[in-house]
């Protein structure tokens, strides 16, 4: 699979690429994503819905709400049955303040930067393991 894009919005940008692992999908969101952008995020993670892991690269969003909050939530309960995971790197403060402040935080696996996650494989222990969130948090692997 090779790299997409899309633009829903000139505020908001994401980009999928192949993770390097078989099974991981990357989404690189850039810009604003809230009830106006939502839905490039929305369609990228029901067509990727099959795969092992997505992890989500945050580095570039500068901003987050609700819409975007429920939108990951629901992608991560509709792979869980399966073993499908959505992971979250590169959490900037006012993202990664709306993620803790709700609790998500300690929902997802959220990791330092991309690198560290797919430094992660898919096949690294259970989404609810406390070694594997505790290292992930400290961005070691």
């Amino acid at each position: 699979m090779g790299e997409r894009t899309e633009s829903g919005s000139p505020r908001f940008l994401l980009e999928t690429r192949p993770g390097g692992h078989p099974g991981t999908v990357v989404l690189m969101l850039n810009g604003e994503l809230d009830h106006d952008t939502a839905d490039p995020l929305r369609t990228a993670l029901t067509e990727n819905r099959g795969a092992a892991r997505v992890v989500v690269d945050c580095s570039g969003l500068r901003f987050c709400d609700s819409t975007g909050l429920n939108v990951l939530l629901k992608a991560r309960l509709r792979m869980l049955p399966r073993g499908g995971r959505v992971d979250l790197a590169g959490l900037r403060p006012p993202v990664d303040r709306m993620f803790e402040i709700t609790g998500a935080r300690k929902i997802f696996r959220v990791y330092e930067d991309r690198g560290a996650a797919l430094g992660d494989g898919p096949d690294r222990g259970r989404p609810d393991s406390p070694t594997t969130e505790d290292s992930a948090s400290s961005g070691s692997t």
